[in-house]
């Protein structure tokens, strides 16, 4: 599977030694790497289609340093999709209101019911993307039945909406913005930590660095702003639990044997 990595904090903090830590985990996640940086609304997504650990760009942008307030960082070990640009989180896609959503996914989805459809009408071939379009086409079905009444609570609602619908029969851990505020969620026992407090709010598939990380809460949306959980979401029962067979079945699948 793939690695996520994110940090929500008021000020900027320095996280160049957590993202050196986390891309030497690329050892193990050879298929791309990617970043997003948000400042004032606004994202920077850099990303490659090549092992983190032998880009010659990454480890300049390393050299240079990192000085943040929200950020995510994804290496990927290729499920489905090949290996290539287009496939490398995070993914971005604007509703129909200008807000870019940003998305990363650590995971895999075995009952893509609602997802099939984004199969023709995505860019790469993941599905990781088809979750982040899917998404996004719920936000704007709300823009346009509601106008300018659409509020922050309601665009809550509807990613813990997607959420508790995509999540049972499949892997669904996830991170995502709409480059004000940072939503996360996982599925699946001990794939998720946080570490809260002191200079922000950090997360990573496995614990980096010193100070105390803890499970994230199972099976229920959390979204933050300046470091701070501003929301937390009604757990739901779709936890994920492994299954070998299932997984061999679909890379078969997806290999066409």
């Amino acid at each position: 599977m793939c690695e996520l990595f994110a940090v929500s904090a008021k000020e900027q903090v320095r996280v160049t030694e957590l993202l050196r830590e986390f891309f030497a985990h690329s050892k193990e996640h050879s298929n791309g790497w990617g970043i997003a940086v948000f400042e004032h609304g606004t994202q920077n997504v850099e990303r490659e289609p090549v092992r983190a650990g032998s880009s010659q760009y990454l480890k300049n942008r390393l050299s240079a340093g990192f000085l943040v307030t929200t950020m995510m960082a994804h290496i990927r070990k290729a499920t489905i999709g090949t290996v290539d640009y287009k496939n490398t989180h995070p993914f971005v896609k604007r509703d129909v209101s200008g807000r870019s959503w940003t998305l990363m996914h650590n995971g895999t989805i075995f009952e893509p019911g609602v997802l099939n459809p984004y199969v023709h009408r995505q860019e790469g071939s993941t599905d990781s993307e088809r979750v982040l379009l899917y998404l996004v086409d719920r936000i704007n079905e709300n823009l346009e039945d509601e106008l300018n009444s659409f509020d922050v609570n309601e665009r809550f609602q509807v990613a813990e909406d997607v959420i508790r619908q995509l999540a049972p029969g499949n892997k669904l851990n996830l991170v995502f913005s709409d480059g004000e505020y940072l939503y996360v969620h996982k599925n699946a026992p001990g794939t998720l930590y946080i570490r809260e407090g002191g200079s922000g709010t950090f997360f990573s598939t496995r614990p980096l660095g010193r100070g105390d990380w803890n499970e994230v809460p199972q099976n229920q949306l959390l979204i933050y702003k300046d470091g701070f959980r501003i929301y937390t979401g009604e757990k739901h029962t779709g936890t994920y639990v492994e299954n070998e067979e299932q997984i061999r079945m679909l890379y078969l699948e997806y290999a066409g044997l």
